[in-house]
């Protein structure tokens, strides 16, 4: 019985929690069609989201490209199909590494930075200021969030693949003697548009599930200091576990209508 209470609230904490995102995030619907756009926040936001990510998001996307392509060298090496790894590097930064490694990331990076900012506004009482000024917490600190994200995390995921793509391009052909001519036309051929529309539609999720993940342990933080670093904590956890969680589900799903075509 015991084993069974405990289950039971863990699943109804579990869909209560569901709920409140449901929730805020048809809130951020309706602040987007009939809200007062801010202007001010939003380029804000662009800057902290986007500008101010990019070393993070290159340096990462870079090495991983670098670690991909070394290990399926080493193992194509053995079947002599090493000339194969453009194709495999460009189709899986695209369809999985790129948006899946950009987003847990920005989990760290922006979604903590989201809930710490808007969780010490809570607990100091300035969104109960916003309130009483008539302006409504979500259009002031939650819309220009989720706009700028919309908006940086494709150029983010952009920067983060191409990366990715040409230092596989040097760690191929300049330490594992690939030839360029080989690799580009794996890498040109095996590439399709279709690839690029998995990876935005990926990082079009992920980027929604960080805004309204943080911004929620945000909006929700009590008990001073502590409840903003709990919340600040909960926030990069519970946005990569969501990441990889969805990221699994939508590779599936799109992978049925969409397949790999190496044909």
């Amino acid at each position: 019985m015991i084993l069974v209470r405990f289950l039971g609230r863990l699943v109804i904490s579990f869909l209560t929690y569901l709920g409140e995102l449901v929730d805020l995030t048809m809130e951020v619907v309706r602040s987007l069609i009939f809200g007062k756009f801010r202007w001010s926040q939003f380029m804000q936001q662009i800057v902290e989201i986007g500008f101010k990510s990019q070393i993070v998001v290159i340096v990462t996307g870079a090495f991983t490209g670098s670690v991909l392509t070394a290990q399926a060298l080493f193992q194509m090496e053995q079947f002599r199909m090493e000339t194969m790894g453009g194709g495999l590097v460009g189709v899986g930064m695209l369809r999985e590494l790129g948006p899946t490694i950009t987003g847990l990331m920005l989990s760290g990076r922006v979604g903590a930075a989201m809930a710490a900012e808007i969780g010490t506004m809570k607990v100091t009482e300035q969104v109960d200021a916003l309130r009483s000024m008539d302006v409504h917490p979500v259009d002031y600190l939650v819309t220009p969030r989720f706009l700028a994200m919309a908006i940086s995390i494709p150029l983010l995921i952009g920067e983060s693949v191409g990366f990715g793509i040409l230092s596989s391009i040097f760690i191929g052909v300049e330490i594992f003697d690939v030839p360029y001519a080989y690799w580009n036309f794996h890498l040109v051929a095996r590439t399709e548009l279709i690839d690029i529309i998995i990876s935005m539609i990926k990082g079009g999720a992920f980027g929604m599930l960080i805004v309204v993940i943080s911004c929620h342990q945000g909006l929700k933080a009590k008990n001073g200091a502590v409840g903003v670093g709990k919340g600040t904590t909960n926030a990069m956890v519970f946005s990569a576990l969501a990441i990889l969680i969805v990221n699994f589900f939508l590779t599936m799903l799109l992978n049925i209508f969409f397949p790999l075509s190496f044909a």
